[in-house]
């Protein structure tokens, strides 16, 4: 995500409840990942559950950059 992406998450996170959705639960996919990722063994079930977070983080990402993409659109036509 670039700076001028990350500048319009933080200006209209306030008043638009899905992007601040969005973003909270990137943030809480991108933690759980990294305790995953890190652990040098992980059970099926473990892989399992890496494999859904990474999806869901992906399918978070993606509607995210389309509010965003939104949101860029709206400001040129400003």
């Amino acid at each position: 995500m670039d700076q001028h992406e990350m500048e319009l998450l933080e200006k209209h996170m306030p008043s638009n409840p899905e992007l601040k959705t969005l973003w909270d639960e990137h943030i809480l996919y991108e933690k759980q990942l990294e305790k995953l990722t890190s652990k040098s063994f992980r059970t099926p079930s473990e892989e399992q559950t890496l494999r859904q977070l990474k999806k869901q983080k992906l399918d978070g990402k993606t509607r995210l950059m389309e509010l965003l993409g939104e949101l860029k659109k709206q400001e040129k036509n400003q």
